[in-house]
């Protein structure tokens, strides 16, 4: 999956998030992602992980391998 399809794949599930992937180590599966989204208002941090989670749920167990998250609500 390339980062692009992962900006792809948060922001359809997000609509009208604004979102940032990073690849730090330049490996393709230790990916840091900023996500800002009007939907986080209101919820707790965990929360908001989760709904960033819960968009990538299959990835995360074959290819990403590390998930740093970064959340903000608008």
């Amino acid at each position: 999956m390339t980062l692009e399809e992962i900006q792809s794949r948060i922001q359809t599930a997000l609509p009208g998030s604004k979102v940032e992937i990073l690849d730090p180590y330049r490996d393709g599966v230790h990916i840091k992602a900023l996500v800002t989204y009007s939907g986080f208002n209101g919820k707790s941090m965990v929360e908001q992980h989760r709904m960033v989670y819960a968009t990538l749920k299959d990835e995360l167990k074959e290819e990403i391998h590390a998930l740093g998250l970064e959340t903000r609500s608008e």
